[in-house]
This record gives C-alpha cells, structure tokens and sequence, in this order.
C-alpha cells in the first residue's frame, strides 16, 4: 500500500508521526518501550495522554488521527501505524464508518499482531438527564452541540411557534423522570459495554460522592485516569506512575448538573449548577440565552427538530409524563 506523502502543515504536525512528518514510528524505541496506539474519538485522545503519562516508562504511544476526522489517503498512514504497534486500545468503531475501512474489527484483522482492549464509548447522563446527542443533516446547534430534551419537546408542542420557547416553557423533570433517565443511561452504557465485550468502567461513571462528567459524553480527569488504569491492567502494563496532565482534558464545555440528579448521585453542586450557567470554553453562557438559541435553531431546521424527536423518542416520552 502505497503511504502519500502529506504537507507539514500545523494540523498536520500535530499529528507528525502518524503522517511521517517527525521520526518515522519504530517498531520499538531505543529503550525497547512497545508502541501503543488508541483509535476512536475524544475520548480516545484523552485516554492516550494518561496511559503516555501513566505507563511511558513501558510503552510508547502514537497519536491518531480521531476516527471522525479521517479521510481515504489517511487509511495507509493508519496501516503502517498499526503494522508497527503492539498495542491496540479502541472504542467500538463500526465497519466502513464514513464510508473507510477503519471500523474496530477491520482494523484487529488488519493487524492480528497486536494485543488489543475494547473501550466503550462513555455516555452517562446520570448528572445531567435532558442532555443528549443528536446527529442531523443540519448540524450541531448554536452555543454547544448537545441537545436538551426539555427543549425539543416544547419546541414540538409549539409547532410553528418553536421559536418562541423560552426557559420558561420548558417541562420539569421530577424525581421520577429523573430516575428513568438515569436508568435508560445505565442500560445503555450497558448495552455498549457487553455488545463489545469492553471494560467494564460503569462504577467508574456512576460512583457517588463526585463529579464523573462535564457533559454527557466528557468524562473528568478522575473517570478518564481511572478508565485508563483498567485499561493498562487489561493489556498486563504493571503498576502505574504518577502524572499529572496539569489540564481538564476534556473540560472545554461544562453543563450545569440537575438539582435531583446531583442529589441523587450525592454531589454538591456549584454556584453554576444553581444558577444554571454553563461553561463554554471559558465564557459563561446562562439557560436563558442557551435555550432560545436553540429554539430559534429548531425553528429554522425542522427536519432537525424531527430527527431529534424520531432518535429520541423513548426519553421524549419520559420527559412528557408518559412513562
């Protein structure tokens, strides 16, 4: 397979060893450390910088491209990676994604050398549970790209009027629907973990007494060093060192928690969680602005609001009373 060569661009530099821009990857370096690579999204970058930091005086890792970002002349960059590795962690990846071969099972027959760890995706809304994702034609909402399920069911009540809504119109979750969302979570992250037979980090999210996410799909530091120590005692690492990243890693945008929900989960809750503002990489932005910025959204793009309505519909009808 043939490598194409690539522009040293700063995005590209970024990710300097993947494309060959820096030292070509070893097979091993010259302290004899294996290569590791993660393949995913996010979370995946995230979990690479904790076990470099964790367990480098064992492995040596490479940084990926994020699976969402690669394109067709990526694919043999990604190959000769893998041929050189000995360590393969990744989060479930379906076959073909975006139309590549780089799902999770193309990538292990691509490379049976490697000892290899299934990671779930984390989800958890178990902290904040009208929060979801929605993948729509139209793209992502104004402000943050998550979804408020509040917000869509009082955006489909009021129909032509969607633009309208304010916070003020948005459905209360009592501690019923609370409780029902939180569960649907759990079932979920279930359902991921054993339909790829990835670690278990379930207690890892859902453990009282502090803070596992900023956003549904954002764990904390403590979630992500915890998640990445199962990992290393998955592939036989050993004991890890300290490190500190000296960053929340994935801490860009933080979501105010729900007053239950944070009860529920024994965790005390901010001067923003009261006032319900969030943090949006660095810039407070209250409910208020946020949920008309999405309102007037739905209202231009209603075949977003449809698809929102159509993936969520079980949870819509939790939020609704129904259930």
């Amino acid at each position: 397979m043939t490598v194409p060569a690539v522009e040293a661009t700063p995005r590209n530099l970024h990710y300097g060893e993947f494309y060959g821009l820096t030292d070509p990857v070893p097979t091993a370096d010259p302290d004899g450390r294996p290569v590791l690579a993660v393949h995913g999204n996010c979370q995946a970058e995230s979990l690479r910088v904790l076990l470099d930091g964790r367990y480098g005086d064992r492995i040596r890792t490479i940084r990926l491209v994020p699976a969402h970002e690669l394109v067709a002349d990526d694919v043999p960059h990604l190959h000769r990676t893998l041929a050189q590795a000995q360590y393969l962690v990744t989060q479930p990846v379906a076959p073909g994604y975006r139309g590549l071969p780089v799902g999770t099972e193309e990538l292990l027959t691509a490379a049976p050398h490697v000892r290899s760890t299934i990671v779930p995706v984390m989800r958890w809304a178990g902290l904040h549970p009208a929060q979801v994702i929605v993948r729509t034609p139209a793209g992502e909402p104004p402000i943050v790209p998550y979804h408020d399920l509040r917000v869509i069911a009082a955006c489909r009540r009021a129909g032509d009027h969607a633009a309208r809504v304010t916070s003020a119109d948005l459905p209360q979750l009592d501690e019923r629907a609370v409780g029902a969302l939180r569960d649907a979570s759990l079932a979920e992250l279930t359902r991921r973990i054993e339909a790829h037979g990835a670690v278990d980090i379930r207690d890892a999210l859902t453990r009282p007494g502090r803070r596992s996410v900023h956003v549904i799909n954002h764990p904390t530091n403590d979630v992500l060093v915890e998640v990445a120590d199962r990992i290393a005692a998955a592939l036989d690492l050993g004991a890890p060192r300290e490190y500190d990243p000296g960053r929340s890693l994935l801490g860009a945008l933080v979501a105010p928690m729900d007053e239950r929900a944070a009860a529920f989960a024994q965790v005390p809750m901010s001067d923003d969680d009261v006032a319900r503002v969030w943090q949006v990489r660095g810039q407070a932005v209250g409910e208020d602005e946020l949920v008309a910025a999405h309102a007037t959204w739905y209202a231009e793009h209603p075949q977003a609001l449809a698809d929102a309505v159509r993936r969520h519909a079980t949870l819509l009808e939790i939020v609704d009373g129904d259930v």
